[in-house]
């Protein structure tokens, strides 16, 4: 498959940021630890991995390559002098103070590192300026990206053996956040997301997939902004402060299944679908983006009513993440 082009590169030097003014340095393995002269001039690294990560020195002289814009701010692509690559995410505004930010990240990190199906957050710098977290990079790009690709650039769209297993690993990914301590602990909730949608599934040159961006909502306030795709909220909620719950994300992950099924009008025709589902499964009426066989049509039926089930109005009626999973893979063990 043909990778997604992105625009031409926006580059630019950190070297014209104060970064030595306000920094904030803890390491993510959860101790207190006094900071080494390196610490003292660097940002905010993870631990116990096979990852070696960048200093502030490093980031410094790196290249930045932006890559989009959402409501939370900026994602870039941070290329080193060594040739490492990561995933930025530059906040806009940050809602917490300097040492709460970096209490939450590293919370949030340690927890991201336990799973496969979920990306793993690095490192970060805190500045007056600069509120930046780094992640693995994922040059496929997102799911977003990829349905993007095959709609409209003319590439080669995703079957449906990918769709399925990449609807399966964000299930899992979502499963995992879900089945964290319900309590909070240090001022952020756990055990929910709070952010699902397309462009945050990152994918993999195998085609396997990984929710990004966990717990970033409790980081920083999202902002409008203009010709941006927002995130399709729930109806039971009107603004992003609402939707810190289990069954919010489980609505968008509905959206996402939608969308990956009837392309990126699907969302917003909810009713419309219910309306029309029998139509849908006797073959009257084409809904599928992509081309299924009759097997494959009954599995893409079966996951388009747990989609209708995820985006039911009432969030209770919604299923939790994880009878979604046994339903799943009820559906891939019959293939």
């Amino acid at each position: 498959m043909t990778q997604i082009p992105k625009p031409p590169p926006l580059f630019r030097t950190l070297s014209s940021e104060k970064y030595h003014s306000e920094m904030l340095s803890r390491t993510f393995n959860g101790r207190n630890t006094k900071k080494s002269p390196k610490e003292e001039e660097g940002c905010s690294r993870g631990g116990g991995d096979s990852h070696t990560h960048p200093t502030l020195r490093e980031l410094v002289r790196s290249s930045i390559e932006v890559m989009g814009e959402g409501g939370l701010g900026i994602s870039e692509k941070v290329v080193l002098l060594d040739g490492a690559v990561y995933a930025g995410k530059r906040f806009r505004k940050v809602t917490v103070s300097r040492g709460e930010f970096g209490s939450r990240i590293e919370r949030l990190a340690r927890v991201s590192r336990r799973s496969e199906y979920l990306v793993p957050v690095r490192a970060y710098v805190y500045t007056k300026r600069i509120k930046l977290l780094l992640s693995d990079y994922y040059p496929m790009g997102s799911l977003s990206d990829l349905l993007l690709g095959g709609r409209e650039l003319g590439h080669t769209p995703l079957d449906w053996d990918q769709r399925l297993n990449i609807v399966l690993h964000v299930a899992r990914g979502i499963a995992f956040i879900h089945a964290q301590s319900p309590l909070q602990e240090k001022n952020i909730q756990m055990n929910v997301h709070g952010n699902i949608k397309a462009s945050n599934i990152l994918i993999k040159t195998d085609f396997s997939a990984c929710v990004s961006d966990y717990g970033f909502v409790q980081l920083a306030e999202p902002a409008e902004v203009l010709g941006i795709w927002q995130l399709k909220l729930p109806p039971e909620t009107v603004n992003f402060a609402e939707k810190l719950t289990q069954k919010c994300d489980i609505y968008n992950f509905g959206v996402i299944v939608l969308d990956m099924l009837g392309g990126s009008k699907a969302p917003f025709l909810i009713s419309c679908i219910l309306e029309r589902k029998e139509g849908i499964k006797e073959g009257v009426i084409e809904f599928f983006e992509f081309f299924v066989k009759e097997r494959e049509r009954k599995q893409a039926l079966q996951v388009l009513d747990i989609a209708l089930a995820c985006t039911n109005r009432s969030p209770e009626a919604r299923p939790s993440i994880d009878q979604i999973l046994l339903f799943l893979e009820d559906i891939l063990s019959n293939r």
